[in-house]
């Protein structure tokens, strides 16, 4: 069965790490009743700043903004890095207002933490963005400068930048736990031939709307708001980079009957990533068809849910049970992107996150595992620094 994370910072009892609290993987945690009237929210936004970072650029700027990228030096991105440079903009990588400068990149990979007025943050896979030596050397330190995507367009201004080595044997090494590079992550940062990495403060435009799901995706701000408006006292988020099969459909439900059953009024939402993934995992597209297929003929649940459970609390789980999609690659680290992952749907306002067997796992070449099954369940309780 898959364990429930809650995506509430908090000092974790186990580690004095601020970190979602492991709910049902064997480590203890003590749940405060959440009410409207005490505050708007469910969770607070990771890092412990008031709302979710806001770099997204109104359109109503657009012809100026484009003017002064005009003027600037540029980098290109790659779609996978092209939904970084807008969860970074929207605030579902909060508190980062940009990527990763060089003393924060080194200190996730040899801490797991972040630091923010003074306080340690999980945070497990350090986020810059790769360029290339040709691109470093239009640009140096403190500058500002045009990010592009493939087609040419300007998507984003980084200003204040910094440019530093890309030390892909010691990324590998810290972020999967092994220095083998034969598996997807590995794969992922050895093909591509970028060599230099990039920080700074981000200014970007909105996301062009994808014409298929567009409906379905909502920024934390929207999200937060969506949650609020449901009046739930818990939000469930599923995480999932697949079609859904029975055994991920009974750890939702089972979940969300947790939570129903010890008197919680619970939301449940299929939030997918929906980013940029190894080629031979199923289309975006191809998914959220399939997604909307459960929930638009409310089926989630058919054949496996606690019918007594429902018939007592007086409503259907399909009756809070929503889809809300999540651009942002994956990273097939295992443990580091679980971690990852609670802190996405904490800054979209989810106060529980399902945690399953092998969670963002992805084998060496020859099928042998990189990690243990609950290897992504346990990580949770083995963060071990204290806060100051």
């Amino acid at each position: 069965m898959a364990a429930m994370v809650t995506a509430r910072s908090g000092k974790n009892p186990q580690s004095g790490f601020r970190t979602p609290n492991q709910l049902d993987g064997g480590i203890e945690s003590k749940v405060t009743p959440t009410t409207f009237e005490e505050r708007e929210d469910l969770v607070p936004v990771h890092g412990g700043i008031d709302q979710p970072v806001d770099r997204v650029v109104p359109l109503s700027e657009r012809a100026d903004f484009l003017k002064e990228a005009e003027t600037l030096s540029s980098i290109v991105v790659t779609r996978a890095d092209l939904s970084t440079v807008y969860r970074l903009s929207d605030g579902a990588l909060s508190p980062l207002a940009g990527p990763m400068g060089e003393s924060v990149w080194n200190q996730v990979l040899e801490k797991k933490k972040i630091e923010v007025d003074g306080r340690d943050y999980a945070w497990t896979i350090p986020i810059s963005l790769p360029l290339t030596d040709d691109e470093a050397d239009l640009a140096q330190d403190g500058d500002s400068v045009a990010i592009r995507d493939e087609d040419g367009n300007v998507v984003a201004v980084l200003d204040e930048i910094e440019i530093f080595a890309y030390d892909k044997p010691r990324y590998v090494s810290c972020v999967y736990g092994t220095d083998r590079f034969d598996h997807p992550g590995g794969h992922a940062v050895e093909d591509d031939p970028r060599s230099k990495l990039l920080g700074g403060r981000i200014r970007a435009l909105p996301q062009p709307v994808n014409p298929e799901y567009g409906e379905y995706m909502l920024s934390p701000r929207m999200t937060r708001a969506f949650i609020r408006d449901k009046k739930w006292d818990k939000a469930l988020a599923f995480q999932t980079r697949n079609p859904l099969h029975r055994a991920h459909e009974y750890a939702l439900v089972a979940g969300a009957e947790k939570l129903t059953g010890a008197g919680h009024y619970t939301g449940v939402v299929l939030n997918p990533l929906v980013g940029e993934l190894k080629g031979d995992d199923v289309p975006a597209s191809m998914r959220m068809r399939c997604y909307r297929e459960l929930h638009d003929h409310r089926l989630l649940g058919e054949g496996d849910k606690d019918e007594a459970l429902w018939r007592k609390v007086g409503y259907d789980i399909s009756e809070v049970f929503e889809l809300i999609g999540l651009d942002i690659k994956m990273f097939y680290g295992g443990p580091s992107e679980a971690v990852m992952h609670a802190i996405y749907r904490q800054n979209y306002g989810f106060s529980n996150l399902v945690i399953g067997r092998k969670h963002a796992d992805a084998p060496y070449d020859d099928g042998s595992p990189i990690w243990g099954d609950f290897d992504a369940q346990e990580v949770f309780g083995e963060l071990r620094i204290s806060n100051p």
